[in-house]
């Protein structure tokens, strides 16, 4: 338990209660199917490298998680244990980008055994419009928390775009991924910052075409590339090549436009 608390309080009981009956109402409603990414425009990839955290909020440790809001669906990295202020995640996320929708709400979270998850950083981070215009973008973007805007820390995303037809029914109602709701808190506000209404929130599906054709990492292209571009780091070498789906030559042409 954080914080040297000796019990869990009732209105925590009852936000977890809350959450949970929410989280069975969404699965109960998502198995009789519906559509949670309408009017897309193509397909975002966010490559979720790792963060540089000023300040470790756990009593004893941090497991630090990422959650990303683009238009109305949520997606969640694995959780880092025990990551405090340098978690790694390396997970490559792919949405669909609603029309409409210029940016991205990234989180992080700490993940609590006996009490709700708390949200520690986050930012409004804009799609880049050389990223909608084809080109793989890689940055650090600052964190605002409990430190003050843009003070908790940075995080590292590697983003892509690919502007191709979508199937606007994004997630079958066979197969579904686990869905959980987001409670609104009951204090109202979060650091000054409203909560956000209540949305679908899943882990990443394996879509169709994977089930079909599965992309086989090779060791050999991984280090051709990393000979190529020898001042890059590793990490952002291997998230672009997992991106890409192990395609050699468009790895390389998206490390080059990043290294422009």
């Amino acid at each position: 338990m954080k914080n040297g608390e000796s019990g869990i309080s009732e209105s925590t009981q009852l936000q977890q209660e809350s959450a949970d009956q929410q989280a069975a109402l969404a699965l109960q409603q998502q198995m009789f199917g519906s559509s949670f990414v309408q009017n897309a425009t193509g397909r975002l990839n966010i490559t979720v490298t790792n963060a540089k955290l000023v300040k470790n909020y756990g009593m004893t440790r941090m497991d630090p998680y990422v959650r990303i809001r683009v238009g109305h669906c949520v997606y969640e990295t694995h959780t880092d244990p025990n990551g405090g202020k340098n978690p790694r995640w390396n997970k490559v996320i792919q949405c669909l980008v609603p029309q409409g929708v210029t940016n991205m709400t990234v989180e992080i979270y700490d993940e609590c055994s006996f009490t709700m998850d708390e949200l520690i950083a986050w930012a409004v981070i804009p799609i880049p419009s050389s990223v909608l215009a084809g080109e793989t973008h890689e940055d650090w973007y600052p964190l605002t928390g409990k430190q003050g805007e843009g003070l908790e820390g940075m995080i590292n995303l590697v983003l892509s775009y690919s502007n191709v037809p979508v199937n606007p029914y994004f997630y079958p109602t066979s197969g579904v991924a686990p869905v959980m709701m987001v409670p609104s808190t009951a204090t109202g506000s979060l650091y000054g910052v409203s909560p956000y209404a209540p949305v679908q929130v899943y882990t990443q599906p394996t879509p169709a075409s994977a089930l079909q054709t599965v992309a086989q990492y090779n060791e050999n292209d991984f280090k051709q590339i990393e000979e190529m571009f020898p001042n890059m780091d590793k990490e952002v070498i291997k998230s672009v090549y997992e991106a890409n789906r192990f395609n050699k030559n468009a790895s390389v042409n998206s490390l080059l436009q990043m290294a422009e």
